[in-house]
């Protein structure tokens, strides 16, 4: 959430700003219900004023009956202004909240301007793309032959687009889990599992809408809960309603969960197999510190991830993401996507890229909604800068590492960096009964 006196100081850019994002909200009616809390304050102040002066003449004992019997009707009086006063401002305060939750971070001044994927901003490549003699087969087919995804049973038992991980797939997950793991201990993070229910409170406070059609959101009916899409809400919520010591910050933090989405209306070519599902698991970096060294740590956060998916030799490319696919908290979001065989053209000229880790510099945008500050030298307390990244979503990456070291028998090639982690170097195709 902005700051409500930066939105009215700054309302034509937080006007454009929303444009840019193609978000609905309404900075000017923010600012207009600041400018009303601003004045109501003041005139219950004056109020809250007139009723300690009254209490202050009340104790004088040279009062006559008629003077007391005065004082005692402006108190009462003050009584009832003040209690109406109270909810008057109240009523505003809960309004401003509403129209001043909707407004969007402000967009990073080099975020591409757009709408869509194809208006991020390419930065970088990174591996080489693999060339086949043969006709590659997307992670949907070489899971069935190699018999370690079924995606039919998980349909009869849950739905669509759940999966089972069996054979070697179990062991591809949890090595992936380890692998990563262990590369962000050395860099200081601190490992955390962490719940897969939130609270609604938690959830709009991290920025994501537990309720609606348009929820990307499992919510649990009676309970005030929901079911956590990334850790980055349960990590974002651990420090909630607290005021950090300076010499605590930078906090690194790594949260393995189980990540469920609705995907309401994701289909196709592209959607397909373990590329949109409704649950999977993903290990998840989050940081909290300074406001001045927010850039920095976001920096970092992209060469881990970068380094992840380098070191396990999977191709990707770097996008710098577009003001309308930021979301509302970001300020600044950098995409890693895998080449993924099974999504491009045969002669590659269609994109095969598939989005496999963001991460994002959310500045005081959530630490403002969840009340997370730290105390200054100055002795004030500041609202911290938070920050988000995907170590490893799994279930992408095991479609990237699938397409891109099959081989022509159908079998399929460990990363060598894997290997110590899931104990073969190969998973061969199945014999047909």
């Amino acid at each position: 959430m902005l700051d409500y006196k930066f939105i009215t100081d700054n309302l034509d850019a937080v006007k454009a700003n929303i444009k840019n994002r193609f978000m609905k909200a309404d900075a000017e009616a923010a600012a207009n219900l600041y400018g009303k809390r601003t004045e109501l304050t003041t005139n219950l102040q004056a109020l809250q004023q007139k009723r300690n002066t009254n209490a202050d003449a009340m104790k004088s004992k040279t009062l006559t009956t008629d003077e007391r019997s005065t004082l005692i009707e402006e108190g009462k009086k003050l009584k009832e202004e003040i209690a109406a006063a109270e909810a008057q401002l109240t009523a505003v305060e809960e309004e401003l909240l509403i129209e001043a939750r909707k407004i969007p971070n402000m967009a990073h001044p080099d975020a591409p301007l757009g709408k869509e994927d194809k208006d991020n901003f390419e930065i970088k490549r990174v591996g080489e793309i693999p060339k086949f003699d043969f006709e590659p087969a997307d992670h949907v087919k070489l899971g069935q032959d190699l018999d370690i995804i079924d995606f039919d049973s998980a349909t009869k038992v849950s739905g669509t687009k759940f999966y089972y991980l069996k054979n070697e797939g179990v062991f591809l997950e949890l090595g992936l889990i380890r692998y990563a793991l262990d590369i962000l201990q050395k860099k200081g993070f601190t490992p955390f599992i962490t719940p897969d229910i939130a609270r609604e409170e938690i959830l709009e406070g991290i920025g994501f809408n537990p309720r609606g059609d348009e929820s990307n959101v499992y919510t649990l009916k009676d309970e005030g809960t929901c079911l956590v899409g990334t850790a980055e809400i349960t990590l974002g919520g651990y420090y909630s309603n607290t005021i950090l010591t300076r010499d605590k910050l930078p906090l690194r933090m790594a949260g393995l969960s189980h990540c469920f989405r609705r995907e309401a209306g994701a289909a196709g070519q592209f959607s397909k197999g373990l590329y949109r599902v409704h649950q999977f698991t993903k290990l998840e970096m989050f940081v909290f510190c300074l406001p001045e060294e927010s850039d920095r740590f976001h920096e970092e956060l992209r060469l881990i991830e970068e380094e992840i998916f380098s070191t396990l030799g999977i191709p990707f490319r770097v996008v710098d993401t577009c003001t309308g696919d930021l979301g509302a908290p970001a300020y600044r979001k950098w995409d890693l996507e895998a080449w993924m065989p099974g999504r491009a053209s045969p002669d590659c000229s269609e994109s095969g890229w598939g989005e496999v880790t963001s991460t994002s510099n959310c500045t005081d945008y959530q630490a403002r909604r969840l009340n997370i500050r730290f105390k200054d030298s100055d002795g004030k307390n500041k609202f911290v800068h938070m920050l988000n990244g995907t170590a490893i979503a799994i279930s992408r990456a095991i479609i990237a590492i699938l397409e891109n070291f099959q081989m022509e028998d159908g079998s399929v090639k460990i990363p060598k960096a894997l290997v110590p982690y899931c104990g073969f170097d190969v998973i061969n195709k199945k014999q047909s009964d």
